[in-house]
């Protein structure tokens, strides 16, 4: 897993970790856990996971994990990251982790929204979300969302995130990644299907980025917070690029100019989507379109 190492007032950082640490997180515990890859149904349930069907937005998704599965590989995984950090885990009454938890919890209850869910069209029907979030002091700019639901934020990036308006910005877009399940996505992608291929092509690609900005900027009205922040953080991160130095959060995402773009074009359209939605047009229709939460 990448890692950021400080000596004295020097800082060495030895790769980007934006979107890879919990993808190689996931690897690892695929690899080493003891969790079966999907296969064949034990015991007569079906337990493979779904076929390809409408992802967000609509689009076709193949899933490599069932909801069980996924809930277990993310349990695993962040129990593996407390370890890891378990010596610079912030208190649950530190001032930043209050901060989180609290811009946190108004990002869930949104994605909790059914209407919102038909909106955007997520596959949520019997998943279960353990939704959770810590903070770790780190000086890495950068947040990152396992699946089924645990969150973890470097105090790095507290600072860039000038208001909770953008501090909202960057949880919504995690959030996305867990409700879009894009790592199981990404599992399913892999042609060979081996572990060698699973290691080689487990990151978040530029696709499933732009996904989970375009849903999280539609999770931030409904959350309380305003979309336009995602224009004014993005902007700032890019900034960051500034003498060389690239913020970890901006790794293997789409480019400055494009995401900026999308966002500037997004966010009008989130704030009218909540200003239906108060208006009463925005209304679930069925019963599956429930989160499968407990």
């Amino acid at each position: 897993m990448a890692n950021t190492t400080a000596t004295g007032s020097a800082t060495r950082r030895q790769r980007p970790v934006f979107a890879t640490v919990p993808i190689a997180v996931v690897a690892a515990v695929l690899l080493g856990c003891g969790l079966p890859f999907p296969g064949p149904a034990q015991d007569g349930r079906d337990d493979k996971p779904p076929a390809v069907g409408s992802g967000p937005g609509g689009r076709n998704q193949s899933l490599g994990l069932n909801p069980a599965q996924e809930l277990e590989v993310g349990r695993r995984a962040y129990r593996q990251v407390l370890r890891e950090y378990r010596d610079r885990i912030l208190s649950s009454d530190s001032p930043q982790t209050r901060r989180v938890q609290k811009v946190f919890a108004n990002v869930v209850r949104a994605a909790q929204l059914p209407a919102l869910q038909q909106e955007i069209h997520l596959r949520v029907g019997g998943y279960v979300f353990e939704w959770e979030a810590n903070v770790v002091r780190d000086e890495q700019i950068n947040a990152f969302c396992l699946p089924g639901g645990k969150v973890v934020v470097f105090t790095g990036l507290l600072p860039v995130a000038a208001d909770d308006d953008q501090l909202a910005t960057v949880l919504s877009h995690e959030t996305a990644h867990a409700l879009a399940h894009h790592a199981s996505e990404r599992l399913a992608r892999e042609d060979d299907g081996s572990i060698g291929g699973v290691l080689r092509g487990l990151e978040y690609d530029r696709m499933q980025e732009a996904e989970a900005d375009h849903i999280g900027v539609f999770l931030m009205p409904f959350a309380g917070y305003d979309p336009d922040a995602a224009v004014r953080f993005w902007e700032r991160m890019s900034r960051g690029q500034r003498g060389g130095r690239l913020p970890e959060i901006l790794s293997d995402h789409p480019s400055d100019a494009t995401r900026v773009n999308n966002l500037r074009k997004w966010a009008p359209a989130a704030r009218a989507a909540k200003q239906e939605y108060d208006a009463g047009h925005i209304a679930p229709v069925g019963d599956n379109t429930r989160e499968g939460r407990r």
